[in-house]
This record gives C-alpha cells, structure tokens and sequence, in this order.
C-alpha cells in the first residue's frame, strides 16, 4: 500500500468534499536565472505582475492561497497571501516548495488534506484547473494528479495529499531526491489533460522574449 493511504478520506463523498477546498501554493521560489536573476514573478505582464495573473486565476479555486518565496517576504505585501520560505536549503527546486506547502498546511490549516501547486511564471492557468484534477483524481483511484497539455506534462502544476508529506520529506533530506516525477513515480500518478486551445494553459514564461508571446496569447483570449 501507498504510504499515507490509510489517512486519506474513507468514502468518495469524503473525498471529493476535500478535493474540492484544497490550499494553494504559487511556487514563486526559483532563481530565473534565464530572466537574468530576481523575481520572474514580479515581472509585468499587461502592466500588471506575472503573480498578479495567477493569482486571479488560482485564489477562487482554493480556501487558502500562500506564496512560497525566499528573502525578504516584504516584497510581497502587495498580494495579500501569506509567504512561506523553503524548507529545504539551497535553492532545491519545485519539489521542496511543494514540501514547503505541504509542512505549511500541517501548521496552519491542519484541517485540508489536499495541496494544489502552481508555479509563478503561469499567467493563464484554467479556471476549473482544481475540479479538471479533483475529478480525474477519483476517477483514477490515484494518489497524485498533475496537468498536462499537448502531450506533455506539468509535474509542478499537481495536486498533493498531506499524508504524504513525511514521504515527501525522507526522500528530499535522506535520498537527495530533486526531481518531481523521479518521486512521484513511487505513487499512483493521474495525468490529466487540458485542451490548448487559443493558447497553452500553462504556458510559463521563462525568457524575456516569452513576454512577446504571453502577450498575443492574453490577447486571444480577451
């Protein structure tokens, strides 16, 4: 059995109850290194913060919303959202902001069992992302879900239970693990699929020619 299955709701009722009020966590951690450094998040786009769209597109889709960040957390006051700093040192990666969240909610919202992650960088993230997930999730008996669109997947955009928040942390701290599918392999994982339509819904800014491209796509879709 999977670790952690025996905490996970008893009843599909139970369980679509909680998948449906998950707490959310924008991944907002890394070092874009490939924008020159600083904080992606911050950047604008449409004369507003890349955050700011995500924000929009994930804050009715949850009952709590954090930010998972370095550094001074003041820089984010702007956004209302509580920021939590990596758990694991040295710059680890999406899956130790995941971690981040998932400690975070044992703390402060002991009474959510489901984490949904997104990065930063997504400014058109869908609108039924969570029920999209929620569904596919029981649909599949599956331990995890994560999107994916145009054949390839997101493993940063998921959906994450509690129970498997000590797993999570005995492979990043004992196993060096970094990557997200190498550990999400060990747990029945549901790909689910999100049409692209007038632009990829995870399109992620990473360079700053992707500005030109997010641009037309925002356009699209107004």
């Amino acid at each position: 059995m999977t670790a952690g299955m025996n905490d996970k709701p008893q009843n599909s009722g139970d369980l679509a109850l909680a998948l449906m009020s998950p707490v959310g966590v924008i991944l907002a951690g890394g070092q874009a290194r490939r924008m020159g450094g600083g904080d992606k998040c911050l950047m604008e786009l449409d004369h507003r913060p890349l955050l700011a769209h995500v924000i929009d597109r994930i804050s009715p889709q949850v009952s709590t919303l954090i930010i998972n960040a370095n550094g001074d957390s003041a820089r984010f006051g702007d956004f209302g959202c509580p920021v939590a700093a990596d758990v694991i040192d040295g710059f680890a990666g999406p899956l130790a902001g995941v971690l981040t969240g998932l400690e975070w909610m044992a703390v402060h919202r002991p009474d959510s069992p489901w984490l949904l992650s997104v990065p930063g960088d997504t400014p058109f993230l869908p609108a039924d992302l969570v029920t999209k997930m929620a569904d596919a999730l029981k649909s599949a008996g599956a331990d995890l879900a994560c999107a994916r669109s145009g054949g390839r997947a997101h493993p940063v955009v998921g959906l994450w239970p509690v129970s498997l928040k000590e797993d999570l942390r005995h492979a990043m701290t004992s196993e060096d693990i970094r990557k997200i599918d190498r550990w999400t392999a060990r747990h029945k994982i549901v790909e689910v699929d999100f049409d692209i339509g007038a632009g990829d819904p995870f399109f992620n800014v990473n360079k700053p020619e992707d500005f030109g491209a997010a641009e037309a796509i925002l356009k699209a879709h107004e």
